[in-house]
């Protein structure tokens, strides 16, 4: 009897020794749902930037080329089953994930590209070079099948203000037509005064909103877009996968509120990530 093939996943983005942002909570989130991650980390510091202070440095991209060439030596992109994109940091790490999108996709047709364009958010504005919107906007975002900003990194993707739902809609609808299949805009303030993460597909768009919390978020992001690849390599649908993801990362945030501290509790709220205690559903917009 055949033994069921364990799902691989390519990340590249950035990494923490202490805390969960980054590969540091895509790595564990996706090895609780059973998948195997390959980590290709564009940073290392020794915590999140939400702390007062931090150390480390980014990845030289000759490095980050050189275990690509490894990956291919070894023809492990042919058993690739998708590619997750986060915080790449700079110009030339974003032009050898393009390269990597192509190569992973003639390897294995079929492979998923989910896309995180992290670039910055609304509170902090762009913390990153500010070459790389262009880059996300022109190169990677077009070729991606899924596309998980937050509004801010909308925002800058389509050249336009997201302040509201109704144009967090219009503006994923400008993003679909230049490419991705599925955009989710994260972090999305609702009118009831909760949090709101919109998704737009082919087959329509819904909307989760799930209660405001007053804890540490940093790395939720990552955590989301993480969970929301695993889901759908593991066979649910988009909604189904995305009221799952929605759902575990209210979870870890309201794991971190009773814990406290400024990072997530992601190993505390381990459970949750596969079968959170409250699912939130999502309802679908006219």
């Amino acid at each position: 009897m055949s033994r069921p093939r364990i799902p691989n996943v390519l990340s590249i983005q950035s990494s923490v020794v202490h805390g969960h942002v980054g590969n540091a909570a895509a790595v564990p989130a996706l090895n609780r749902l059973g998948i195997e991650v390959w980590p290709l980390d564009t940073v290392r510091l020794s915590n999140h930037t939400g702390h007062p202070g931090w150390r480390g440095r980014p990845v030289a991209v000759e490095t980050l080329a050189a275990l690509v060439e490894g990956l291919a030596d070894l023809g492990a992109l042919g058993d690739c089953d998708a590619l997750l994109t986060g915080y790449l940091g700079t110009a030339e790490i974003a032009a050898l994930v393009a390269e990597m999108r192509a190569r992973v996709a003639a390897a294995r047709p079929g492979a998923i590209h989910l896309c995180d364009p992290v670039m910055g958010n609304a509170a902090r504005g762009l913390y990153v070079a500010e070459d790389l919107p262009a880059l996300f906007r022109d190169r990677l975002v077009p070729r991606a099948d899924i596309v998980t900003p937050n509004g801010f990194e909308l925002g800058l993707l389509t050249g336009r203000p997201v302040e509201t739902l109704e144009d967090a809609l219009d503006a994923a609808g400008t993003l679909r037509a230049r490419g991705p299949k599925t955009v989710i805009c994260t972090s999305l303030a609702a009118p009831d005064g909760g949090i709101a993460t919109l998704a737009a597909t082919d087959g329509g768009a819904w909307l989760i909103v799930t209660p405001r919390l007053d804890a540490p978020a940093n790395g939720a992001g990552d955590l989301m877009a993480a969970l929301m690849l695993g889901h759908l390599l593991l066979g649910r649908e988009t909604v189904a996968a995305l009221a799952r993801a929605v759902s575990s990362v209210h979870a870890v945030i309201a794991a971190s509120a009773r814990y406290g501290g400024r990072d997530l509790a992601l190993i505390a709220a381990a459970d949750a990530l596969a079968a959170p205690p409250t699912l939130f559903r999502a309802e679908r917009l006219p």
